[in-house]
């Protein structure tokens, strides 16, 4: 049921992010991309199947592979300036990759993974490409949009797969598998080019604060107080503080539009 649940939820959510873009711009969709929509159903199912024990030190693991998905967004978001989507999702990957074989290795506590996941925050703040303005956002057809939540849903399944079958630190890693940003980003590259990549992504950044939040209530709450004890607080905590966040998004927004009032109408 609750995998069921999951493939369909994905998908429409691939779909409601693409609306957002196209109302809201990348920014908006970004920020919207990082709510724990993916990883906290897995890990969820993790603790129904393995017990609150496996799934609070998979919850750790998640908080420090914020890392490993800021870096997928790093390569991707500098390689598609450069490269066509193949190449650049490659380079995203190897990315993710290179950085989630160093995360399996590191001490299972909360504050190393919160260490972890500021310092990857930090990084892919000043590191993402800096775009001047907005990106507008093209109209994504019927049969591309199918398409994007296709992938979407056979990703979650690969992803769920993977982790039910693992210790909790892969588990809690390839819970954060960049499902969500490698679909938006190949997507995002191919109808409306790099710079719309890149203010995704930066949206992204800001919604992680919510994304730990939610992995550091569960780690620290399932244990003592159960399931659904633990997940509902958690996803209020999380919900309340990506509210908090959203300041910071309409501030980047309101940045981008007075750039483009300063730059003044194009000669055509």
């Amino acid at each position: 049921m609750l995998l069921m649940l999951k493939l369909l939820l994905v998908p429409a959510f691939l779909a409601a992010l693409t609306l957002a873009a196209r109302l809201w711009g990348p920014s908006v969709a970004g920020w919207l991309s990082a709510l724990p929509v993916v990883a906290g159903p897995i890990v969820l199912l993790l603790a129904l199947q393995r017990g609150p024990a496996f799934a609070a030190q998979a919850s750790v693991a998640s908080i420090a592979a914020i890392a490993a998905s800021e870096t997928f967004n790093l390569a991707y978001g500098w390689s598609c300036r450069r490269f066509a989507w193949p190449l650049a999702l490659v380079a995203g990957m190897a990315g993710w990759l290179g950085a989630a074989l160093l995360l399996v290795r590191l001490p299972g506590s909360l504050g190393w993974a919160m260490a972890v996941a500021c310092i990857a925050v930090a990084a892919s703040q000043s590191g993402l490409p800096r775009v001047s303005g907005d990106a507008a956002a093209a109209r994504s057809g019927g049969a591309d949009l199918a398409v994007r939540m296709l992938a979407g849903a056979l990703l979650t399944c690969a992803v769920m797969i993977a982790s039910a079958s693992m210790g909790a630190a892969w588990s809690g890693v390839l819970s954060v598998f960049p499902l969500l940003a490698s679909v938006l980003a190949v997507s995002a590259q191919r109808a409306h080019g790099a710079d719309f990549v890149a203010l995704l992504m930066r949206g992204m950044v800001v919604g992680r604060v919510s994304f730990a939040t939610f992995f550091a209530a569960i780690a620290i709450l399932l244990p003592q107080y159960g399931v659904a004890a633990s997940f509902a607080c958690a996803a209020a905590l999380s919900i309340v503080v990506h509210g908090l966040t959203r300041r910071m998004v309409g501030a980047r927004r309101r940045t981008q539009a007075a750039s483009r009032d300063l730059a003044g109408p194009q000669p055509e």
